[in-house]
C-alpha cells in the first residue's frame, strides 16, 4: 500500500514539474524576443539614418574603388554640414532616383568649375582668378578630355569619377543637386585586403 502511494506521489511531482519547465521556456523565449526588439530598435535607426552599406558597381572610381567592393556610407554627417571638396559621396542619380552612383565632389555651391587642358580649375570668392585643383588621389598619368564649364548655384555640386575616361558624371548629365546626396563613403568593409577607413582628400 505504501509503495502504491509513493508511486502516486512520484507521478504527482512529475506532472506538477511540467508547468514549471513550460514556464521557464516561455520566459526564455520572451527574453529572447525582448532582446531582439531592443537590438532592432538600436540597429534600424543606424541602418536607415546613420550608416548604410553600398556595393561599388562598375569601374568609374578606379583605381581607388573597384567593382564589388563593399562600403559603409555615413548618412549623418551631411545633416550637420555640407559635402566638402574631395569627399567621395553616394547619391541618387538625378535621371533615375532608384539608381545610386558613387563619385567625388569637385565643385562646391557658388563656384565656377572649368575643365580644360586635361585639368580642373576652380573660381570662387577666395580665388576669383581661379586655381588649378590638385588631385592627389588620381594617378599622375590620368588623362581627361573635353572642355566644360559649370556655374553652380547654392545647392549644386560638380561630381566626377576618379576614372575620368570611364565615368558617367557631371560632364555627362550636369550638376548634382544637394537633395540627391545620400552620404559619404567612410569605410571599406570588403574585400579583406582593402578593409579599413576611407581617406577623403580635401
Amino acid at each position: 500500500m505504501s509503495e502504491a502511494m509513493e508511486a502516486r506521489d512520484d507521478a504527482i511531482e512529475t506532472v506538477s514539474g511540467a508547468p514549471k519547465r513550460g514556464e521557464a521556456l516561455r520566459r526564455t523565449v520572451g527574453e529572447f524576443l525582448r532582446l531582439a526588439l531592443i537590438a532592432a530598435a538600436i540597429a534600424l535607426p543606424i541602418r536607415y539614418f546613420v550608416a548604410q552599406p553600398f556595393v561599388v558597381d562598375g569601374a568609374s572610381m578606379e583605381p581607388n574603388f573597384h567593382n564589388g567592393q563593399y562600403l559603409v556610407i555615413d548618412e549623418l554627417s551631411y545633416f550637420l554640414r555640407e559635402p566638402a571638396r574631395g569627399e567621395v559621396i553616394v547619391f541618387r542619380f538625378p535621371g533615375n532616383s532608384k539608381v545610386h552612383y558613387i563619385k567625388r565632389v569637385i565643385g562646391l555651391p557658388g563656384e565656377t568649375v572649368e575643365i580644360r587642358d586635361g585639368a580642373v580649375f576652380v573660381l570662387n570668392q577666395d580665388h576669383p582668378g581661379g586655381f588649378r585643383l590638385a588631385e592627389p588621389y588620381l594617378p599622375a598619368d590620368i588623362r581627361m578630355i573635353g572642355n566644360f564649364r559649370f556655374t553652380l548655384r547654392d545647392h549644386e555640386y560638380v561630381v566626377l569619377g576618379d576614372n575620368r575616361l570611364e565615368s558617367s558624371d557631371s560632364r555627362s548629365w550636369g550638376v548634382l543637386d544637394r537633395k540627391f546626396v545620400t552620404g559619404r563613403a567612410i569605410f571599406r568593409a570588403w574585400p579583406p585586403g582593402a578593409f579599413g577607413p576611407i581617406a577623403n582628400a580635401s
